[in-house]
This record gives C-alpha cells, sequence and structure tokens, in this order.
C-alpha cells in the first residue's frame, strides 16, 4: 500500500510517499519525496503511531486572569487526545500559577504533564468584585 503525507517537520512541506505493510502493526518499508533528514522519521512515526501536543485553557479562581494557558510538555499519542482534554477540562486551578507550573501530573497515566504557560497573580476578592462590577458598569 502507499500513503502520501506532506511533512510539518520543517518549511520545505514535502509532498512524502510512503510504502506500508500492511498487517497488525504497519511497517514503513520505503519514504520518498524528503529534501531532508528528518521526513522519513516522521512519516514513519505518523502513521504507526501519530503524536500531537496540545494548547488550551484552564479556569483560575482568585486570579488577575480568569484562566490560563496551558500545553502537554510533550507530544501525546494522538488517539489520547480526548481523553486529556477531559481532565485538562475537568481541573480547576486556584491563582497564583506561574509559567512552567506542572498542572496535571501524568495526564491520562501517560508520561507527559500539563504546564502552564501564563502567570497569573493572586487577587483580592474586593479587587476582582470591583472589576467585575466597573465592567458591568460600563458595558451598561
Amino acid at each position: 500500500m502507499r500513503k502520501e503525507l506532506i511533512c510539518v517537520i520543517c518549511p520545505n512541506g514535502c509532498q512524502l510517499q510512503a510504502e506500508i505493510q500492511e498487517g497488525e502493526q504497519p511497517v514503513v518499508t520505503n519514504v520518498t519525496g524528503n529534501l531532508c533528514d528528518k521526513g522519513p522519521e516522521w512519516a514513519r512515526q505518523e502513521i504507526v503511531n501519530p503524536m500531537r501536543t496540545i494548547a488550551s485553557s484552564m479556569l483560575v479562581e482568585d486570579g488577575d486572569f480568569p484562566m490560563v494557558s496551558v500545553r502537554t510538555e510533550s507530544p501525546i499519542p494522538l488517539k489520547k487526545i480526548f481523553e486529556v482534554m477531559e481532565e485538562i477540562k475537568a481541573a480547576r486551578l486556584a491563582a497564583p500559577v506561574k509559567i512552567g507550573d506542572v498542572i496535571i501530573e501524568k495526564v491520562a497515566g501517560l508520561p507527559c504533564n500539563i504546564i502552564a504557560t501564563r502567570n497569573v497573580k493572586k487577587e483580592a476578592k474586593a479587587e476582582v468584585k470591583a472589576k467585575v462590577e466597573a465592567k458591568a458598569e460600563a458595558e451598561y
């Protein structure tokens, strides 16, 4: 079997052709069309066990910002994305949050953590209430 892929590893966007030996576990026997040495390795990974990174956001209580951006620390199997997103969606944080903080350890049982990619400072409740009221008044 032959499969065509567009490589996303570098800006070249090579049109790769992968020869695949079908079976319980597919085996990539040959890859052509690459301009750099990274294309064949990426094509094999993409066919046998596609991996992705996730960037998302989570709610933060008592922060100077209501959400914090997060991401996976490393790529995860494509088939685990929905499970990982459910854990991210269910989690709640309390400020303060710092860039690089581990938010969820070993998400979905994987050897990957969810980390913060933004700082969120703790804000006094009176300040938060005043901001909400001021915003509501400005919109009225």
